[in-house]
């Protein structure tokens, strides 16, 4: 029997199944949906440069959803095929945070775990930083046109520039955005921690293999049902860790009979254990402001600087998503309003549904209205009028969803996990990925998704 089953080999799981299995007394067993490549050197060179998103409709590396949603499907998951972008949330965030979860997850107690990850090329003697960590990070110094003219716009609108945006604090102003790479090549967390585990005869990882449903005996989960092509099998555990992300680990807990009991019954699910699983989640909303330019992209990650202004960010992408038109993307980081996930077949097949809610509230219509007044105004060019039907006919989403298998007391009526990642109610099951995630975060999610895992793995191998 594996002492440790994770379910998933995506950012999170890759950080715990490496952190794990560093004590050769316990074996780690990780079952990942997608494919997973021998060796690093392995990797499709398309995977290993930051420049290019594998997402599009021919991709075989992705989950597809409805609403356009997206998620990594290999070994790495999102954080193999994002855009390396890897910004902490301000202290702010972690205060709301452990007001909801505790005081383990304070700014003050989350920090050395963040400097303990990083190797910051740029800041990694400074206060607040790390230089020996195994996560690259790096600026760029020769940014592409379209990056440097947009700087150069907001210091002529004499907004300040930001040294270094992973300082902690909440500031107005634009800067260079920390990125995950090292040597012009993406350095996601398979790369920085599961391939350079995989040598452990500890550690085993499964690939193309989907997990369908925990098993249970009573209140205790012992292992997983799984799928891989036409076989079907059960894996036995002592303790299952799901890392899924925040759609696939809530979809799998539902399929397992923890949830909301009205979505459960209506499913056909036994109910195991009531849970407001999927009934809170955040994501960002984006605006994307497009203009014609008939300019050639340059070889660039998606975003080299990115505007800070309270709850907005302002990212000029380096590439084109339309042709001939360049965008500017505004995010609004700290929404009002919040979704649900639900499941509309216990089948695993079937994808589950995000509601985001998006635009619900007037006060997050309003943001992202002044969001797009500050784009016009950077750019000189005029934009909208950006009513309603504009702010919905230009709306997308950053991906960055989180929150589904919500963190927080056991009193607490929205919560599904408790401080440490433990499922309420359930024996030996951890959540420890993005669902966990208790408020809106104001920064992009990965350099949160890698510390939210390696802080419950230290928590699990003391």
């Amino acid at each position: 029997m594996t002492n440790a089953l994770i379910v998933g080999a995506g950012s999170a799981g890759c950080v715990l199944a490496a952190r794990l299995s560093a004590d050769p007394a316990r074996s780690v067993r990780v079952f990942e949906a997608g494919p997973v490549w021998p060796t690093a050197a392995d990797l499709p060179a398309e995977l290993l440069d930051p420049g290019h998103l594998p997402i599009g409709p021919a991709s075989e590396v992705v989950w597809r959803y409805p609403g356009n949603l997206l998620r990594g499907k290999l070994i790495g998951g999102s954080g193999a095929i994002n855009g390396s972008y890897f910004i902490r949330p301000p202290a702010t965030d972690f205060a709301a945070w452990s007001a909801v979860a505790g005081p383990r997850w304070s700014f003050d107690s989350v920090l050395p775990v963040f400097c303990d990850l990083e190797n910051d090329h740029d800041f990694g003697t400074a206060a607040r930083h790390g230089s020996h960590g195994p996560i690259p990070i790096s600026r760029t110094d020769d940014p592409a046109q379209f990056s440097a003219d947009f700087a150069e716009r907001c210091a002529a609108a004499g907004l300040t520039e930001i040294p270094d945006l992973n300082a902690g604090a909440a500031e107005v102003g634009f800067g260079r955005v920390p990125l995950a790479v090292s040597q012009g090549l993406r350095a996601g967390p398979a790369i920085t921690h599961l391939y350079p585990a995989l040598e452990r005869p500890n550690l085993t990882v499964t690939a193309d293999t989907m997990v369908t449903r925990l098993l249970l005996r009573g209140p205790r989960v012992i292992g997983v049902e799984w799928a891989r092509g036409r076989e079907r099998g059960r894996t036995y555990a002592d303790r299952t860790v799901l890392c899924a992300g925040a759609i696939e680990s809530a979809a799998l807990l539902i399929r397992s009979g923890i949830g909301p009991e009205p979505l459960l019954r209506s499913l056909g699910v036994p109910v195991v254990q009531p849970a407001p699983v999927g009934r809170w989640c955040t994501d960002h909303p984006e605006i994307g402001v497009e203009f014609p330019d008939g300019k050639p992209d340059e070889p660039a990650v998606p975003l080299e600087y990115v505007l800070e202004i309270d709850d907005l960010e302002l990212r000029p992408y380096t590439q084109k998503f339309t042709p001939g038109q360049r965008r500017i993307g505004v995010a609004l980081m700290h929404p009002e309003s919040s979704g649900e996930l639900t499941l509309r077949s216990a089948d695993p097949s079937v994808p589950a549904h995000v509601d985001q809610h998006y635009l619900r509230s007037e006060l997050d219509r309003a943001r992202l209205r002044e969001g797009v007044a500050l784009t016009a105004d950077l750019l000189g060019r005029r934009i909208g009028p950006a009513d309603d039907p504009w702010l919905h006919a230009h709306l997308g989403t950053s991906q960055h969803l989180s929150g589904t298998c919500r963190m927080g007391r056991p009193d607490d009526d929205r919560a599904v996990v408790d401080e440490h990642g433990t499922v309420h109610g359930i024996e030996a099951l951890a959540v420890a990925d993005l669902s966990i995630v208790p408020v809106p975060l104001r920064r992009g999610p990965q350099a949160t998704t890698v510390m939210v895992a390696a802080h419950i793995a230290d928590y699990m191998v003391m």
